[in-house]
Order: structure tokens, then sequence, then C-alpha cells
């Protein structure tokens, strides 16, 4: 299939649910998908805080967060998040990687649709 990349600016659900939403959906579809969460999004993939997100009548962000990475899916946060958000690198939860703008840019260069949120 093809490649999908999301970029996520947010940490709050109005941004994480559409992301892992489409995300999770792309790579069911047998898209290879790349997430990259900017610093403001960032704080989401700290340990316990996607177990926080709930809104009525949205999917469980835990399950589609492991459902992505287990359809091979890949969740990076930019670096630039553990000097402006204070956030050390294992404080991030399991399966997400850390990773500059520059190197993001290469991952995704034969991307077909990337979305932003």
């Amino acid at each position: 299939m093809g490649k999908v990349s999301i970029t996520c600016n947010g940490a709050g659900p109005g941004t994480i649910f559409p992301a892992f939403v489409l995300g999770s959906a792309a790579a069911a579809c047998g898209d290879d998908v790349v997430m990259f969460f900017t610093p403001g999004g960032a704080p989401a993939l700290v340990k316990g805080e996607l177990e926080k997100i709930k809104a009525k009548g949205m999917p469980d962000v835990m399950e589609l967060y492991d459902g992505l990475l287990t359809l091979g899916g890949r969740i990076i946060a930019c670096e630039l998040a553990v000097g402006a958000k204070d956030i050390k690198p294992e404080d991030f939860r399991e399966g997400v990687e850390i990773m500059g703008a520059t190197s993001f840019l290469g991952e995704i260069a034969d991307a077909q649709i990337t979305f932003s949120f």
C-alpha cells in the first residue's frame, strides 16, 4: 500500500483522537504509518497520559495506540520536546521513538497522504 504521515501538534482530545483514529485506520488498511508529535503534542506520549484522554462516543486511545504499533506503525516524538517540555526520554511510553524534524522529513519523503492536527 502507501505511506501516511500524521503530525500531531497538541496533546488534547481534539488533536489526539483524530490523529490516532486516522493513523490506526490507515495501518489497518495496510499503509505504512508514521506519526510525529511536535513539542506541543509530545506530552501526550508520556507514560500514563493517553489513559487520561476520554470522550463520549470515541474509541479507547490506548487500544488505538497499541493497535497502531502492532500493525507496524511508528510513533515519533520530536527531540525538541526533551528540552522544551522537560520530558526525559525514559518518560515516554513504550514504542515511542525520539527523532529530529530533519530526520522525520526524510522518513516521510515518499508519503502519499499527510495529515496535521
